[in-house]
């Protein structure tokens, strides 16, 4: 069984950064496509950024060039660097996983996985 805890939200100002983290536990022999999603209050969760066991990585469209996924493999914690935030990035954030398939699935359908979520706000 998979545990994730998030950890590193807060509140910024526009044009200002944050990190969060995600603490992973619990893990089989079973590899993971990591992956942060988002909610914010009347909208879809959205995918944000994913990171494959290989290293490879992608970005929902609002957030290249601004958000960086990384990983430490050794201490099992994901992140998420972000930068020049927007009011728009205002949103519950969530750490997830997904078995490796082979490659990285874009959708909230395919992780089975989530942790309890940390929430960034940004105020204009």
């Amino acid at each position: 069984q998979v545990q994730l805890v998030e950890s590193g939200g807060g509140s910024v100002q526009a044009g200002g950064s944050l990190r969060l983290s995600c603490a992973a536990s619990g893990y089989t022999q079973v590899r993971y496509c990591m992956g942060w999603f988002r909610q914010a209050p009347g909208k879809e969760r959205e995918g944000v950024a994913l990171i494959g066991i290989d290293g490879s990585t992608s970005y929902g469209d609002s957030v290249k060039g601004r958000f960086t996924i990384s990983q430490d493999n050794a201490k099992n914690i994901l992140y998420l660097q972000m930068n020049s935030l927007e009011p728009e990035d205002t949103a519950m954030y969530y750490c997830a996983a997904d078995r490796w398939v082979g490659y990285c699935r874009w959708g909230s359908k395919f992780f089975g996985y989530w942790g309890q979520g940390t929430q960034v706000s940004v105020s204009s």
